[in-house]
Parts: structure tokens; sequence; C-alpha cells
């Protein structure tokens, strides 16, 4: 058995040599070493090619299919090896602190390596990777749960009341209490082991219920007569995606690289990363900005899209998108997105509604008595729980004849839709190039190659930051309970009250309107949460006031604060020379912003960098 274990070893080393994993696993541990920590559990996920790994050694790949916690304690030994061969990380003890995670990337397509929900009675003895198919029909908030932890003896006489002897790893399918409790002993004396709690570390989790595909024959209209039932079951699902943990750990200098990478790799298969990053970054925030589990329903944020590109934005509709967007019906779309389509193909009547739900975050239905033989109406209200995406086609030839040609510098013709029903959708985006410099080459190449192979994953961005991997992130982002910076929270109101005091004048008032505070926190504080931070920073205030004040200047045109229609993302990027040059010019967009708080915005104080 020695001579057994010793040879999966040595093929789980040339394995992780071939796939790439030994140098990702070294680049993990740089990072443990050089935060200068000690931790109870040092975590690795391992990705695993069942069919190479079987080519290479069937014992192994057998193991890792049908006894897959006994193939990671091979990696695992494996993986102490050499973090203390090649002096990986210096805060490390045992081989027991080293917790390995091994994903796979798919099974055998057999039928025993698929667990069917119908099928009984379930396997629930045997621990290995199955493949299930179903329907989510219900999932918690985001929780934390413990990966793993250290406990001491509580004689400090006994040699145990010290070091790392005594690590308690989470296992797939235990509960809390399995990893950390009160009543474990010292093999040694017998005395109780106390946790220390400075080294617990802690991941994500989230609860699922599943139910079979098949449960949908009982919404499909007919019947054979035959009884049956459908039984959920729970999934845990543990940990948001390591290419994006990655990804924040590299950005983590900055207040947004993150947040542009986002942007740049949305929504690959369905349209090149690079394009419409204005655009897409303002649906993630929208995204994130839109649930149910707020009481506050004007934290919603509503976008309004001007652009004569039409059939690309309407393939958002139907291509493979970060959540399921309903469309049609506001309060079916309760927690996701109500997509509306093009405002001017509807009637007046119809607009009028849609603005007072999107004003009023409600639905009121009318009864009739004389209709439903009572003696008095009655009415109903419903809360919309949903953030509203349309758009208004500019380039239709029928429409094109009525534009006014006496606007203002950077304001666009808005006169098909009614202006109080644009000024009730928080921002107004004007979407008709997709990229400054290359606005129509990458789109046709994009179509072409997916006219050729539907399926494909045409781009890098594509394989490592799959569709789940952004509702993993977006549902992450979401339950994220943010709270303003006392920089921020002044920056923000200097900001409206300086907007606020230019865009006024004798006749008309005020231009903007009750809500564009509301408007700026919200954007405010969906670029803190797609950044998946707790605090709303001076940082994410500048990204809402730009984006704010680009729809200010497609609604009345430019103002003394003159804002590029490109400000968010003024250069292409390409590479992390292109990151550093935006960085540098959102941080001299800050410094004017500062200035024309200080200049139009009295009374409001704004801390400089040197306070």
């Amino acid at each position: 058995e020695k001579m057994s274990n010793l040879k999966m070893k040595e093929a789980a080393l040339i394995y992780l040599d071939r796939s790439g994993g030994l140098q990702k696993f070294i680049d993990n541990c740089k990072s443990y070493n050089d935060s200068k920590q000690s931790y109870a559990v040092y975590r690795f996920s391992i990705l695993i090619n069942p069919s190479d790994i079987i080519e290479l050694d069937a014992e192994l790949g057998n193991h890792i299919l049908h006894q897959p916690l006994k193939a990671a304690q091979v990696f695992q030994s494996v993986c102490f090896i050499a973090v203390k061969t090649l002096s990986l990380i210096g805060q490390l003890q045992t081989e027991a602190q080293i917790n390995i995670l091994l994903k796979l990337t798919h099974l055998p397509p057999l039928p025993s390596y698929s667990l069917d929900l119908c099928k009984f009675p379930l396997d629930y003895t045997s621990q290995r990777f199955y493949m299930m198919q179903g329907i989510v029909i219900a999932m918690t908030t985001v929780t934390k749960y413990t990966q793993g932890a250290r406990f001491l003896c509580s004689d400090e006489a006994c040699p145990l009341s010290k070091g790392f002897q005594y690590i308690r790893v989470h296992v797939p399918g235990a509960t809390e209490s399995a990893t950390v409790r009160n009543d474990f002993l010292c093999n040694l004396c017998s005395s109780s082991l106390q946790e220390d709690r400075k080294f617990r570390v802690l991941g994500d989790k989230q609860i699922v219920e599943i139910i079979t595909t098949k449960a949908l024959r009982a919404f499909q209209g007919y019947s054979n007569n035959q009884p049956f039932r459908f039984q959920s079951l729970t999934i845990f699902l543990r940990g948001i995606s390591d290419n994006f943990s990655c990804l924040l750990s590299l950005t983590s200098s900055s207040y947004w690289k993150f947040t542009a990478i986002l942007a740049n790799i949305f929504a690959s298969q369905i349209v090149p990363p690079g394009t419409y990053n204005l655009l897409k970054l303002c649906l993630l925030m929208s995204l994130v900005q839109t649930s149910d589990r707020n009481k506050e329903l004007e934290d919603c944020l509503d976008l309004l899209i001007i652009t004569s590109d039409i059939l690309l934005v309407d393939r958002n509709k139907y291509g493979t998108g970060a959540v399921s967007i309903q469309a049609g019906s506001a309060l079916l779309a309760k927690g996701g997105i109500c997509f509306i389509g093009d405002l001017a193909s509807h009637k007046k009547d119809k607009l009028e509604q849609l603005q007072s739900a999107v004003e009023s975050r409600s639905i009121t239905v009318y009864i009739s008595g004389k209709k439903f033989g009572d003696d008095m109406d009655q009415q109903m209200t419903f809360p919309v729980q949903c953030s509203f995406w349309s758009f208004v086609d500019m380039d239709s030839s029928s429409r094109r004849n009525i534009q006014k040609t006496n606007t203002l510098i950077g304001q666009m013709d808005c006169s098909l839709i009614p202006a109080n029903l644009v000024e009730a959708f928080g921002l107004l985006i004007n979407c008709n190039e997709s990229s400054p410099c290359h606005p129509l080459l990458p789109t046709v190449q994009h179509t072409l190659k997916k006219a050729i192979d539907p399926e494909g994953l045409l781009y890098v961005a594509s394989k490592q930051f799959t569709t789940e991997d952004f509702e993993k992130l977006l549902a992450f982002a979401k339950n994220l309970n943010v709270e303003f910076s006392l920089e921020a929270e002044r920056m923000i109101h200097g900001y409206y009250l300086a907007s606020r005091r230019i865009r006024t004048d004798s006749i008309c008032g005020s231009k903007l309107s009750a809500s564009a505070l509301k408007y700026l926190v919200s954007l405010s504080e969906a670029h803190a949460r797609l950044n998946l931070r707790n605090k709303v920073l001076k940082e994410d205030v500048l990204i809402a006031a730009l984006l704010f004040e680009t729809s200010l200047t497609l609604k009345y045109g430019a103002a003394v604060l003159c804002v590029a229609p490109n400000a968010v993302f003024p250069f292409e990027l390409y590479n992390e020379e292109y990151l550093e040059q935006r960085d540098i010019y959102l941080t001299q967009c800050q410094q004017q912003l500062q200035q024309f708080i200080a200049t139009y915005g009295p009374g409001t104080a704004i801390f400089a960098s040197d306070e």
C-alpha cells in the first residue's frame, strides 16, 4: 500500500507540472507568504481533468472519481512536500494545515455518474462526484461557514498546548458543529481542547433547493391520470469563483480596476470583450442594486439607453446574461429586471403607466364595484421590486425627420419620449458606438465567428470567467450591506448642491429633480457593491458623479463641470498599462470634481488628500 501511495503521489506531481497546476499552486503560496499572516488552514483549489489523469495513472484517476477525499489527501501530501522543499510559505508548520479542494472539469458521460432526483433509493453513502440537473426553486442569502480552525490543549503543561497539531477542516457534507465545537479532547492527556479563534478561516456558503426538470410536466396542461410527487433536494454552495477572488486580489491597489475589468469581460458570449464597456458597467451596477431583499424600493437603478444600434442592444434579451431577465411584467420580474423594449413603440397611456410605476415603485389595480356586483369600487396596490431597462431607437427613418436641430452642446434630442418619463429613469446612456477606436470591426468578427461556431467560447475571458461565475459574483454583491464613509457622504451632497446651483434658471427653476440625490446614492452604492466592498468611498462617488453628469449632459447639455462622453472609460482596456492610465485620468477627474464642489457648493467640507 505504501508503494501504491508513493506511485500516486508521483503521478499527482507529474500531472500538476504538466497541467500548469504546480505553477498556479506556487503563485497562491506566494500570496499567502507575502501576507505574513498565519492561518489555521491554507486553502488551494486544483483543477482536474479526469481524462488526462486516468491516462497518466489509472489508480489515481479512480481515486479522484470514486474516493475524492482520499485523492485529496494524496495531493495534500504532495503540496506539503513542495511547500517545505521550496520554502514557499514560512508560516506553515504541519501537513494538516493544507486544505485541498479538487475541482473536476467534467465527469464521464455514463449513467452511474448522473444523480437522478427521481430514482430511489438515492445513494447517500458514497462520497464521490455526481452530475445533477434540475431547476432551482429557492436559495438563501450568502452566509459564512468555518473552512478551518486551530485547537490547542487547555493544559499548558501538555506539549500540544502549542503549535498546529490539532487542525479541524470542513469536509463536504459536514455540519458546522463537526468542524467547531467544545467537546474535543486531547489525544495525549485527555484534557479539553480550546479553539484559538484568531486562526479561524471563514468561507462563503449558500443553500439552494433544486427539483428535477421532470416536475415541469405538472405545468404542461395535460394529464395521463397518473399521480406523481416531486421533492426538492437541498444543495450547499461554498465559496465564490476563484478566478474572481484572484482578480480582486490582483487589483486591490486600485479603486477602479476591478469594475473596469468586469465591464470589459462581461457578456463576452454576446459581444466581444472591450466593446460597450460603459453600457455593460451600468448594467452590472443596475443588477447589483436590484433585489427584493430591501424595503427601500428606491434603491433600484433604472436605465434608459439612447441608441441607433438597436440590434446589438436587443440581443441582450436572448443572449447568455448574468441573471435571468423576465421581460414584460414588472410584477413577475420581482428581484430581477423588467425589460421594456423600445419606448417609442408604446402608446401614450402605456408610457404614463410606466412612468407611474417607475416613480412610485408600485402598481395600482382598480376594481370596478358595478362590474363585480359590489357597491363600492376598490383598488389594490402591489410593490414593484425590480429595475427597468429600456431604450429609444433614434435611427428610425420615420423618427429621424422630426428630431429637433437646436440642441445644446452635448444634448441628445429626446423629444420622442415625454420629458417626465425620461426624468423618471435614473440614468440616461448614449450607446451609439461599441468602441471609440474600432466601432464595428470587433463586432463583425464576433458575429461571423458565432455564425460558424454558435456554442464555441471565442475568448479566453469567456473560459476564465463563465456565466456561472458572474451569477455567483452578482449574488454575493447583492447581499452586501454597504454604508457611506463620511468623506463620500460629504462629497455626494456637495456635488448634488453644486450641480443644482449651476443648473437652475429663473424661468424653469432647477433642472435637477428631487430624486437626483437618490440616484447618486444608488450609483455610489452599486459601484461599491460591484467592488465587493462594505463601505462607499469617495472613489465610488466619483464614478457615480461622472455617470450622472454624463446623463445630465445628454438631457440638458453641457455645464460648468464639463465631462467627456467617455470619461468613465477614456482608454481601450488592452492591458495593465491602459488600466494605469485610466486610474491616473480618474484621479485627475476627482481633483476637478473637488474643485467644482469647492467653487459652486459653499458650505460643503471636502477633505483634501493630505487631511
